[in-house]
Parts: structure tokens; C-alpha cells; sequence
């Protein structure tokens, strides 16, 4: 944490700033442990009292990275289904894929709105998405609502705690940041509270995510 702070300080008044963050934010969309969160959430947090970054620029920036990456995640999952590498065979993501796959079923435009939220969620769904063939054109009117949502949130949080902390930019981006991060954890809670029943026991004929998409 302390070294994403730092860093987004340093970099805040530079102008290839705005071209880390989009980069972040794709990458993140297929490969969660890049922090596209701690970065969006920072900067915000220092563009309230800097003003570097502008925040509707970093904002933009922010949601087109999003949706990219959440359209890559997509495409991969179509191409090669969700078992292809070692990082997607884990116990933790393959019930992630499972819940998901039974979800998308059932209740597809709020999953993928809510699922931007969560940082494995959203790459569980985008991946199981495409392995399922689902709708790719529904998919991408949907991924541009939760994209726009989720950067003005954390473009929000970010101007709002830096604006509580004028005096100290490293204080108010680490609470925006941890903040962001709760919120994520929230979401993951609700999501598996709603959801009624654990990825295990979801019917025995549901489509296995993990295999691959079917020809054509």
C-alpha cells in the first residue's frame, strides 16, 4: 500500500499519468492483482486537492480502460474457456467461474454491473461470460454502464477524502484506497448472501463454465 501511495504522488503531475491508469484498468479487467483500484482511488484522491490529475479526465480514462479490459476478459473466456491456465484451475476462482456461470443464467445484467466491484468477481463473470456465449453485443451495452459506474465511484471516493485532507495527500489517498477496498469486500459479502447457495450445490445439469465454448 505504502509503495502504490508513494508512487501515485509521484506521478500524479505527469502527463502520461493518464495512459498508466487506462493501462491498469485493462489489465486489471483479466488479471486481478493489478491494483486498478489503489491507482484510480489515489490519484482522485490527490487530484482534490492538487488538481493533477483533471478528475473527469482521469475519470474517462478510468471507465475506457475498464471497459476494455472487461471485454478482453471476454474474448479470452470465449477462446479458450476458463480452465486453460494454472491460475484459472485454482480452487478459489473455479468456484468463482461456477457461481458464475449459474448467475448469468439467472440474472445477467445485474451480475455484470455489480461484479465490476470485485475484483476476482468481475474477472470470473467476464471470462465465464464469454465461455458461455453469452450475447457479446448485450454484453458490451452492459460492460459501458459498469465501467462508467465504477470509475465515477472511485473517482468519487478519491475527490472526496482528499478533499478532507488538504494538508496531507498520503493520509487521504491511504483512506480512500482502504475505503475502495472495503467497499469491494461489502459487495463480495452481499453478492454471496444474496446468491442463496454456495457455487457447490448449484444444480447438477448446470453448464460447466470450464469447458470450451462451443463451435461457431
Amino acid at each position: 500500500m505504502q509503495a502504490i501511495n508513494d508512487f501515485i504522488l509521484a506521478a500524479a503531475g505527469q502527463p502520461w499519468v493518464l495512459l498508466l491508469v487506462f493501462a491498469c484498468c485493462v489489465v486489471d479487467g483479466f488479471f486481478p492483482p493489478v491494483p486498478s483500484e489503489s491507482v484510480v482511488v489515489g490519484l482522485a484522491a490527490v487530484a482534490a486537492t492538487a488538481e493533477v490529475p483533471n478528475a473527469l479526465v482521469l475519470m474517462l480514462a478510468a471507465a475506457a480502460g475498464a471497459f476494455a479490459g472487461d471485454n478482453i476478459a471476454y474474448l479470452i473466456g470465449r477462446a479458450t474457456g476458463t480452465g486453460r491456465w494454472a491460475w484459472m484451475r485454482g480452487h478459489r476462482m473455479q468456484r468463482a467461474f461456477l457461481w458464475a456461470g449459474g448467475e448469468l443464467r439467472k440474472r445477467p445484467a445485474s451480475l455484470i454491473m455489480v461484479a465490476r466491484f470485485v475484483p476476482i468477481g468481475r474477472v470470473a463473470v467476464n471470462l465465464t461470460a464469454g465461455a458461455t456465449n453469452y450475447p457479446h453485443a448485450r454484453f458490451v451495452g452492459l460492460t459501458v454502464l459498469s465501467a462508467a459506474l465504477w470509475s465515477g465511484y472511485s473517482v468519487g471516493i478519491g475527490l472526496f477524502f482528499g478533499q478532507w485532507f488538504e494538508d496531507n495527500h498520503l493520509l487521504g489517498a491511504t483512506i480512500a484506497i482502504i475505503c475502495a477496498v472495503l467497499l469491494g469486500i461489502g459487495v463480495d459479502v452481499v453478492l454471496s448472501r444474496l446468491r442463496g447457495s454456495s457455487p457447490a450445490r448449484l444444480r447438477p445439469d448446470a453448464t460447466d463454465p470450464a469447458a470450451p465454448p462451443a463451435d461457431g
